[in-house]
């Protein structure tokens, strides 16, 4: 089936090439889990019923507990091109609805430094698929923050070089605009880093289901297609309680814990290519009791899939597992002395360390017949 036929929300709508290109194929490792089901179904039952329709979603959960993979699986199933914005502390006005950037005349552009000339020329040649942050994030390998920054730095330098010339501007819409008015499947991440109120108030005004942004341009309404996927961690450095009125414009949530133990190990099988399904199983186990133990204790760190993968990867590549659990787990976790002997009393007290002993005495065994052979 082509991704052109996924498409059922709106049987008549038909993608440009491009925007299929952002429909998000399913690997074959991925595992459809019961939330992409759910979130599914509910969509598709409540699409044509008005203001029942459900249209943003909320996935709050640990770092590595799959909310973006599940953004991005949603994007497949329901055929609508996925993008994402990451949120950030000092986001302002403009990186919710775009800047209004100076057509800079071809012999002043010849007079700036190399770098900048190429994001300028970018933003020419730009046909309105890829928003501002995007093209200064590819021309310079900046983060989306740095481009924020950036941007604000063209602006000002731009305006010192004008003059009193007369100056043409052009309207550069955002990937939220960008998603909005052309009808994406948009990942929102962290939005609850935002200080800005006036940031927050233009989120929660576009993400009504009869919504509208007003641009420099002119008014845009919400596309009908247009489906908002909030991802948020929970009890991060930095973040706040997810903004009550923002909250109150999603229609379904989702908690998101660790998957279940078989589908943590396919998910480590396909990310590192270790297939010691057994092993996986062990440190899987680990993961899960260490991510119990923390919220029993009000352990701020966090065990979760990320810490998993890149554990099995350590251990995949001949590292000792019990070593390696406290650089790449435990340690992430916490370094407080006490904390880590509560960590370790809970994986002591579910017989764990035994399990990791026996993969110490396989490794050994199975690296003394290499060496014999």
């Amino acid at each position: 089936m082509s991704k052109q036929e996924t498409t059922m929300l709106s049987p008549a709508r038909q993608l440009t090439r491009a925007e299929q290109e952002l429909v998000w194929n399913k690997p074959l490792s991925h595992k459809v889990s019961e939330e992409e089901k759910r979130i599914c179904s509910e969509i598709r039952r409540n699409w044509n019923r008005g203001e029942l329709k459900i249209a943003n979603i909320l996935l709050e959960g640990d770092a590595g507990s799959g909310k973006t993979q599940l953004a991005k699986a949603l994007s497949a199933e329901l055929g609508l091109p996925y993008t994402k914005v990451t949120c950030f502390a000092d986001m302002d006005k403009s990186d919710i609805i775009g800047a209004i950037l100076p057509v800079i005349p071809e012999e002043d552009l010849q007079k700036l430094e190399p770098a900048e000339q190429a994001v300028w020329n970018a933003l020419y040649e730009n046909d309105g698929f890829q928003s501002t942050a995007e093209i200064l994030m590819n021309v310079l390998g900046i983060s989306r923050e740095q481009a924020a920054s950036k941007l604000k730095l063209l602006l000002a330098n731009a305006g010192q070089n004008s003059g009193d010339e007369a100056v043409e501007y052009r309207f550069y819409p955002s990937e939220i605009v960008r998603a909005y008015q052309q009808g994406y499947l948009l990942e929102i991440q962290e939005p609850t880093v935002i200080r800005d109120a006036a940031v927050l108030m233009a989120l929660n005004s576009a993400l009504e289901l009869d919504g509208s942004i007003n641009l420099p341009t002119g008014i845009i309404r919400r596309h009908p297609d247009f489906i908002a996927v909030i991802t948020t961690n929970r009890s991060y450095a930095g973040t706040r309680p997810l903004n009550e009125a923002l909250r109150d414009r999603v229609q379904h949530t989702e908690k998101m814990d660790l998957p279940a133990k078989e589908i943590m190990i396919e998910r480590a099988v396909s990310k590192t290519g270790y297939t010691d399904e057994r092993v996986l199983g062990v440190l899987a186990e680990i993961i899960m009791v260490l991510d119990s133990t923390a919220r029993a204790n009000a352990i701020k760190g966090v065990a979760g899939m990320r810490s998993f993968f890149y554990w099995a990867d350590a251990v995949a590549g001949g590292a000792s597992a019990t070593e390696s659990l406290y650089h790449k787990v435990i340690y992430k976790i916490t370094t407080d002395s006490e904390e880590i002997k509560l960590l370790e009393e809970a994986l002591r007290s579910h017989g764990l360390f035994s399990g990791l002993d026996e993969i110490e005495r396989e490794g050994k065994k199975k690296e003394s017949l290499r060496n014999w052979s």
